[in-house]
């Protein structure tokens, strides 16, 4: 059964639908047993796009838009009704037509969502350690804020379950994360990268009682696809999307 996460700090908005997607509900065989959304991992296409259609039949969105993440910072902009697809090397997706779901892959980096209220525009952004390296967190909000006008303090975000601080383990973080990082750091070898991404959303000029964090560790949930657990694997969704009349 599909039945995705929510995040509270979009419980008020009718304007928009969201989903932070378990592994349950799919029709995809071990080791990518059940709802895996990714063209890219070794899973039947035919599983994949019946996965995907699942999952859009729920959300009740017209298409799926989604991207082939390369982590790093490019920031695709979509501003005209489109089929489902998969755009090539991008992390981040804004879109500003209703009916269409942005959607991030993921097994253990973080989907965050955003939503502007006031510009009626949603955001999906994949950010695993790398696209914190680069803050596509800031490259996503300076987009919105360039392309449609947004104002960062009339932002909503939602972080989906990752790898918590528990299971963060960087044993040469000396030479892959900035010094800055190491203000998150809980133990000899693991980082916090929900700090990470609040501090960097923060940043961005999104207010602190705007952010929601899940705190779900997708490495130590069966929940939810992991690479550091099983490495060969399928990939979880979060999805975000402008409702149509």
């Amino acid at each position: 059964m599909i039945k995705p996460a929510l995040a509270p700090i979009f419980s008020n908005e009718e304007d928009i639908f969201h989903g932070f997607f378990t592994r349950h509900g799919g029709c995809s065989p071990a080791p990518y047993q059940g709802l895996n959304v990714s063209f890219g991992v070794g899973d039947a296409p035919l599983h994949v796009h019946e996965n995907r259609q699942r999952i859009q039949n729920h959300l009740g969105s017209k298409s799926l838009i989604s991207a082939r993440q390369t982590h790093g910072k490019r920031v695709a902009i979509i501003t005209e009704p489109q089929d489902s697809s998969e755009l090539d090397g991008f992390d981040g997706l804004i879109c500003s037509v209703p009916g269409i779901g942005i959607m991030i892959q993921q097994a253990d980096c973080q989907g965050v969502l955003l939503y502007d209220r006031a510009k009626k525009i949603v955001a999906a952004i994949h950010s695993g350690w790398q696209g914190s390296v680069a803050n596509i967190i800031q490259e996503t909000i300076s987009t919105m804020t360039l392309t449609f006008g947004s104002e960062p303090t009339d932002l909503l975000a939602g972080i989906s379950s990752s790898l918590g601080p528990c299971c963060a383990e960087f044993v040469n973080f000396k030479t892959e994360l900035p010094m800055e990082f190491q203000q998150f750091q809980t133990s000899p070898n693991h980082f916090d990268f929900w700090g990470i991404s609040k501090k960097q959303l923060m940043s961005g000029g999104v207010l602190e009682s705007h952010i929601d964090i899940n705190g779900t560790c997708t490495k130590c949930s069966d929940n939810f696809f992991s690479y550091r657990r099983n490495r060969q694997t399928g990939r979880c969704c979060s999805v975000i999307g402008l409702r149509h009349e």
